[in-house]
């Protein structure tokens, strides 16, 4: 009975997927006929449509994995991949390229690769603060508190830079951190799921740990677990894979803890082998309705505000299940 129930969840998950991404690669600006594409079409297709729509699939499900090894490691409902502050060191990065160099601005030079390279390395670089803070520190909240308490020093930062910028720099850096999947090239795509893949692959090898924690450290140490191993692999899995995703398409939030109580919920587990699929499939599924809806309302907005929108609701749930008790 739960083989049949596993098997017409994944069917109907991976049927949703499908019918999500067909429909965001048919939304824009002006129609297109997949059977019958004119040149002009043929590259507004694969030049536009096709990085968009693979960015968005490739996005959320790195940012609800994310959030799964995250909400794990913290036993915390509310943890999601920006909370040990790689989002706010990607920002400052990219605060800090459009305000220092005004010259770059002017001429062109300053490109989208440029900025998501200053965004990457700022994340790697908080990535490796909490990694080597995490060899050192046993309590998985105080290591919770240290990330968000560096994640608003380096917003602090950002806003003083935002200050002093010009309007030229401010209107480019809202840009990115508006967050976008319309601006991912293919050069770039590959980059990302490179990245993404390595990080999948380090998190699958750490799933019977992150199930340990789910009990406590004490416990996992009862049972011979390397309790600093597994929250290393785990956050450096996190990092890689939130910072690919918020380096290219900007600090996007809410999938990371939507996507893992969804697949909890559908899916009536915790242990991470089988929530991970169901992870995958949550946060693709949420990244595309967000990037549909920013095409496709009369009105413009960013991926990172429908992405609030689309997310919202499930963060209310949560918190409602919890005061409840549930």
């Amino acid at each position: 009975m739960r083989r049949n129930r596993m098997i017409m969840l994944y069917g109907c998950g991976i049927t949703l997927l499908l019918v999500l991404f067909v429909s965001d690669l048919l939304s824009g600006d002006s129609s297109v006929n997949l059977l019958h594409l004119s040149d002009a079409k043929k590259l507004i297709f694969w030049k536009l449509r096709f990085p968009r729509a693979l960015a968005a699939l490739l996005g959320g499900a790195a940012l609800s994995l994310s959030g799964l090894q995250m909400q794990g490691v913290f036993r915390n409902p509310l943890a999601d991949p920006h909370i040990m502050g790689v989002s706010a060191g990607a920002s400052l990065a990219a605060a800090f390229v459009t305000a220092a160099l005004p010259s770059a601005l002017n001429t062109g030079a300053l490109s989208g690769l440029s900025l998501a390279a200053a965004a990457f390395i700022a994340s790697a670089a908080v990535t490796l603060l909490i990694l080597a803070l995490s060899a050192r520190i046993d309590n998985a909240n105080a290591l919770l508190i240290f990330g968000v308490m560096v994640g608003y020093v380096l917003s602090a930062c950002t806003s003083i830079i935002e200050y002093s910028s010009s309007d030229k720099a401010l209107r480019l850096f809202y840009n990115w951190s508006a967050g976008s999947f319309s601006s991912v090239t293919w050069p770039q795509l590959a980059i990302m799921s490179s990245m993404i893949a390595i990080g999948i692959i380090v998190c699958c090898r750490n799933l019977h740990g992150l199930d340990l924690l789910l009990f406590g450290d004490n416990f996992a140490l009862s049972t011979g677990a390397d309790v600093k191993r597994v929250r290393a692999a785990a956050m450096l899995s996190t990092c890689l894979l939130s910072s690919a995703v918020t380096a290219f398409c900007g600090p996007l939030g809410f999938v990371g803890i939507a996507g893992p109580h969804i697949a909890r919920w559908a899916w009536g587990s915790s242990v991470h082998g089988r929530v991970l699929p169901g992870s995958l499939i949550a946060g693709s599924s949420i990244a595309l309705v967000a990037d549909l809806f920013s095409v496709n309302l009369p009105v413009a907005i960013p991926v990172g505000s429908a992405m609030a929108v689309v997310g919202l609701p499930v963060v209310f749930i949560i918190i409602w299940r919890s005061l409840r008790g549930e």
